[in-house]
């Protein structure tokens, strides 16, 4: 109650509460519809967190969802079009460095990766953290690119991190530049673990980082337990994962490839590299042989100058040239429409020397002629980089035909085997020039020729079979990288994919 004076007479006012207005039906409505929304997009977070953390209790809220009516079935599609939440990381290995182990890698695009497959492996078995490793730039093919340039950094690191720590660079006051001296060496080529266990662990106490200069072959091919072997395998097959860029272009070769049917993969190296360092002259002019000559006696860390050719080719040390090249593929039973993906640098004498091969087999491509000079722009004059193309190319190819057993044939033919065995014609050599000097001079028949090099390649499809061991003499054995058995069979022995009743899926077409 309120007392008021009007004009000096006291009036008293009682206080009437305010009135209630009704909510009307459009007011409850909206409410409601505001409450549904708040209340949809709470599920919708959660569900997302679901997604990325996945515990049972989200997953049974994901599949109401999914049998909800309309409204549910939006937001199903609303999350459907989120981008994919990044894998989750592997548990990182929980053990105490014994120090920093540098490598600084040597050759090729194709001897590099497998010397990045072993300085991982050794890693593992010390217990060092590994620095990403160097690539060489002063090589023959004088390529700077760095790892990042040609490998996915991220992906490498992250994918092997339950195994070995790997980190970008070494901690400032372990670097050069501050004035710290690691130890510098190349480990004995060809050695087991306990070389590395007794002979060079040790100098991780002293010196803490350790450079290994030269990376090729350095660890055994055999006689290494079955869990490094098989991290070997991981880290080529798994980690060492080309850059976005490399990978979108390298599928789209293949695409393309593909969209015109099935497609032999040629790698024909007969490059001025392989021929001057080879001292392979079979087929050149007097002139071409001394300048391939000339070249070799250009680097001095070539040790042996002074080849005689055809000695070298009758030992099957020699690539086949493009003309011999073409008969054998037509003897394996290889027609002219055969599309045919040359994977391989600049051949020597150029688009001459392969005439006789683009006669016989019309339908031949390079990358130059799939795509646009734009797309390879970025690759010129960066050969690990060409060779990461045909790389890519090679595995994915029907059949892969190499006509020298260097790295890159030893390692796609390893990757082929470890995809399934895929269709690889191992060419002997040896035999096969034999024969072909037979059908050159007139001794051999066309008929009798074309039998003796089916006969000679049966066993050489790329099937199953052990690894070649021979004791003191590794250079000779079969490389782990060509024939990576323990990674390709679930048991040790691998008898059952050995076995005489597998048959073998790449035979020669007939």
């Amino acid at each position: 109650m309120e007392v008021r004076s009007e004009g000096g007479i006291q009036v008293r006012c009682d206080k009437l509460p305010a009135p209630v207005i009704p909510r009307t039906r459009l007011q409850v409505w909206f409410i409601w519809v505001c409450s549904s929304i708040l209340l949809w997009t709470c599920l919708v977070q959660l569900v997302t967190v679901g997604e990325l953390w996945r515990p049972h209790f989200f997953e049974r809220i994901s599949n109401r969802l999914s049998h909800s009516n309309p409204l549910p079935l939006v937001i199903e599609e609303t999350v459907r079009l989120r981008p994919p939440p990044p894998p989750s990381l592997l548990a990182a290995r929980n053990y105490t460095s014994n120090g920093f182990l540098k490598v600084s890698c040597n050759g090729g695009l194709n001897q590099m990766r497998a010397a990045i497959c072993d300085m991982v492996t050794i890693a593992r078995l010390l217990n060092l953290t590994l620095v990403v490793p160097e690539l060489d730039k002063t090589s023959f093919w004088a390529d700077p690119s760095n790892f990042e340039d040609i490998f996915d950094v991220r992906h490498f690191i992250d994918s092997l991190r339950d195994e070995v720590r790997i980190v970008r660079r070494l901690p400032k006051r372990y670097q050069q530049k501050y004035g710290y001296q690691p130890l510098r060496m190349p480990p004995v080529s060809w050695s087991n673990e306990k070389y590395y266990l007794e002979q060079i662990l040790p100098l991780f106490s002293k010196h803490k980082v350790v450079h290994f200069n030269r990376t090729d072959a350095r660890l055994a091919n055999n006689g290494i337990s079955l869990d490094l072997q098989r991290l070997r395998c991981r880290v080529n097959f798994q980690a060492l994962k080309f850059t976005p860029q490399i990978e979108a272009l390298g599928s789209k070769l293949v695409r393309l490839l593909r969209e015109k049917g099935p497609f032999m993969a040629l790698h024909l190296r007969y490059e001025m590299d392989m021929l001057a360092f080879s001292g392979c002259t079979h087929g050149c002019t007097a002139e071409e042989a001394e300048e391939l000559k000339r070249m070799r006696y250009a680097f001095p860390w070539w040790r042996e100058k002074e080849i005689v050719s055809e000695e070298r080719r009758s030992q099957g040390l020699c690539p086949l040239t493009p003309e011999e090249t073409s008969l054998v593929l037509q003897a394996l039973g290889f027609d002219k429409d055969t599309q045919i993906y040359i994977a391989s640098g600049e051949i020597y004498g150029s688009e001459w020397r392969l005439a006789a091969l683009r006669a016989a087999f019309p339908r031949i491509v390079k990358k130059e002629m799939l795509l646009d000079a734009k797309e390879l722009q970025q690759f010129h004059n960066h050969s690990s980089q060409m060779a990461a193309l045909d790389f890519m190319v090679s595995i994915a190819s029907n059949t892969f035909i190499p006509t020298y057993d260097g790295n890159m044939a030893k390692l796609v033919e390893g990757h082929r085997r470890y995809l399934g065995f895929k269709r690889t014609v191992l060419l002997d050599r040896k035999r096969l020039v034999v024969l072909l000097d037979l059908q050159q001079n007139g001794t051999l028949s066309r008929n009798d020729f074309e039998v003796a090099v089916r006969l000679a390649h049966e066993k050489k499809m790329g099937q199953p079979s052990h690894r070649r061991v021979i004791v003191d003499k590794p250079k000779e054995e079969d490389y782990f990288y060509a024939n990576p058995l323990e990674c390709v069979c679930e048991q040790p022995d691998c008898d059952d994919l050995l076995g005489p009743g597998r048959r073998n899926s790449s035979d020669v077409p007939s």
